[in-house]
């Protein structure tokens, strides 16, 4: 029975790694844009919904409601103004910016807040929990799966049913036909990655309310995101929420096995899974 319930805590937990890992799986679907700041733009967030909360005495989800557009504004000026500079043939030119822009949000935020460890109360939510039969299940882990699920749906409704999902498919097929066709490529790039960071804000919801953040950690949650991403296979939202999965439940099992295997059960894991699919488990360009 131990066991069951180690697998399903390691399922909830890649509800929370698949929310970290579907704002990179998006844009580098549709722009082949590797962000090496989406961490700390998780940590951003999250510091920015603790900030409302303390300030305006505001519930974690409501203000991760008001942080969302904020955050979609601020994705959506930085990938416009600063990013689509960098698009092109040449991988390094935007790995070389987003590197810079994580040290500077990291040093931001340790001149902000200091390196203390922050994390944003719930009150009751905290120690809810509902029985699954012979299990009990956190409410706030099963809230960050439903989310996820919810988050992933919501992104393939848009990209398969609307037509800014059309464009967006458009300008990850060729960028130049698509310029020809009416097409603006930087503001569908802009709003793809505005949209990644409503998802960074749901991401950090979740993260700040289930465990301790400060400015230093986005580089961890960078790595968690990168190996749910490339688990699943690149550019498939369902695969990104597999690779969280997988990445939890061996997290989970690992830390039942030796509590200081935790970490290195998902990293096994991850090496696995590219030793036998080195394109991951459901390879898919956004198409």
């Amino acid at each position: 029975m131990n066991w069951l319930d180690t697998i399903a805590q390691g399922i909830l937990l890649g509800g929370l790694y698949a929310l970290f890992a579907a704002g990179l799986s998006l844009v580098f679907g549709i722009m082949r844009l590797v962000n090496l700041a989406h961490g700390d733009l998780i940590v951003f967030a999250a510091f920015l919904i603790l900030l409302l909360v303390s300030l305006l005495g505001l519930h974690p989800f409501l203000a991760a409601l008001i942080a969302a557009p904020l955050m979609f504004a601020a994705g959506w000026v930085l990938q416009y103004h600063l990013l689509n500079r960098t698009l092109g043939k040449d991988i390094l030119p935007p790995l070389l910016v987003t590197f810079g822009l994580s040290i500077v949000i990291q040093n931001g935020l340790l001149e902000g807040f200091t390196a203390d460890s922050r994390r944003i109360s719930t009150g009751a939510l905290e120690t809810a929990s509902v029985s699954l039969g012979p299990i009990n299940v956190g409410v706030m882990p099963m809230l960050t799966f439903g989310s996820a699920i919810l988050a992933i749906i919501a992104l393939n409704q848009l990209i398969y049913r609307t037509s800014i999902g059309r464009a967006f498919r458009a300008t990850s097929d060729d960028v130049t036909t698509a310029g020809l066709m009416g097409i603006r490529p930087q503001r569908i790039f802009a709003m793809a990655t505005g949209l990644a960071m409503v998802l960074v804000t749901i991401a950090a919801l979740f993260l700040g309310t289930r465990a301790n953040f400060d400015p230093t950690s986005g580089p961890a949650r960078l790595i968690y995101a990168f190996e749910a991403v490339i688990i699943g296979g690149l550019g498939s939202l369902w695969g990104t929420l597999a690779g969280g999965i997988i990445l939890g439940v061996a997290q989970t099992i690992g830390a039942a096995v030796n509590p200081e295997w935790q970490i290195l059960a998902g990293h096994l894991a991850f090496l696995l899974v590219l030793l036998f699919k080195p394109r991951g488990l459901f390879p898919r360009a956004v198409d």
